[in-house]
């Protein structure tokens, strides 16, 4: 791999022309962009005005390697080892998703209900389930930070990286460590044995007060729908935050809807991030376990990504 010389432009033309066969040229102009702007804070408009300036020779080493890596199918980000989401930077690597833009229309919905009041927003206490980076809840916070903000995964590699970000954009979030299936397999055994199911939710939140907002993009690909999926997500996403089983896509849902019911408050909302080939199964789901007021919204390219339900209030018992 070589340059004419080490100007920004020849660096430019060396991505293209490495690059040109394995992505379309848009996507490659992405990556310059994202590599100028990480290693020397470029703005679009720099990409031009700086062209002509120098690189060093540690530099360009920089630049290849980020080369040597697409062409492997790496993604950018973790390339990188950070993203933007929400307006905020975010460390990540391969224990933790890449944050998409429908999670961000996600927060958004969310931010503009509380906003709004749809959701009542005095002593808001919110739980963000397999929260992965932490871009949810820590965006949340940012954006509401009267909230109390809670946060659970069953990773603790993936929980490291949510720490992280949570220290780097000075949000103070709960953090815990757990597996919110355990919460509808405990639940399926003590409804089947006749006891006591008021014990069944996850330990670490046995003792905490009910919520009043419960946030999740759970696992949702199924099996057979790998195949129409890149390489660069396929391999090298964690496949844990991607993939159900081909014979239950919903259930994650299932045991976020189940835990809901008992540990969200009457009143409350649950957010979902959907697979849009089963958004109405999952908002059927929904009120088949009693939830009220069930939405579904379309993300910005038109595909129905975004689910919203509400707990009925004790009046409504």
């Amino acid at each position: 791999m070589k340059v004419i010389d080490n100007r920004a432009v020849s660096v430019y033309a060396l991505f293209r022309k490495e690059l040109e066969n394995l992505y379309p040229t848009e996507e490659i102009e992405t990556f310059l962009f994202f590599s100028f702007s990480e290693y020397f804070g470029f703005s679009r408009s720099d990409m031009v005005l700086k062209k002509e300036m120098r690189l060093s020779e540690s530099e360009l080493l920089k630049f290849f390697r980020v080369i040597r890596k697409l062409k492997l199918h790496v993604p950018i980000q973790y390339i990188l080892g950070n993203t933007e989401f929400y307006g905020l930077k975010l460390k990540v690597n391969e224990h933790v998703l890449i944050p998409r833009p429908e999670t961000e229309e996600l927060v958004d919905w969310i931010i503009r209900d509380v906003t709004s009041s749809v959701v009542e927003k005095q002593s808001l206490k919110i739980l963000d389930i397999g929260t992965g980076s932490g871009c949810i809840a820590i965006a949340l916070k940012k954006n509401m930070p009267e909230a109390e903000v809670y946060a659970l995964d069953i990773s603790a590699n993936a929980l490291t990286v949510a720490k992280e970000n949570a220290e780097l954009n000075t949000a103070e979030i709960h953090f815990l460590q757990d597996d919110i299936l355990e919460f509808y397999r405990r639940g399926a055994e003590t409804q089947s044995n006749n006891k006591d199911k008021k014990n069944s939710a996850p330990l670490h939140l046995r003792g905490e007060k009910k919520f009043d907002l419960i946030v999740s993009n759970p696992p949702y690909i199924t099996e057979a729908e790998k195949e129409a999926m890149s390489a660069n997500v396929l391999d090298y996403e964690p496949h844990t935050a991607l993939f159900v089983p081909d014979n239950d896509a919903l259930l994650f849902y299932r045991a976020i809807l189940d835990f809901a019911n008992e540990k969200l408050a009457p009143g409350g909302n649950v957010y979902f991030e959907l697979n849009s080939s089963y958004a109405a199964a999952v908002a059927g789901l929904a009120a088949d376990k009693g939830f009220i007021n069930c939405i579904i919204r379309k993300d910005l390219s038109g595909k129905e990504r975004m689910f919203r339900s509400e707990k009925e209030s004790l009046k409504k018992l």
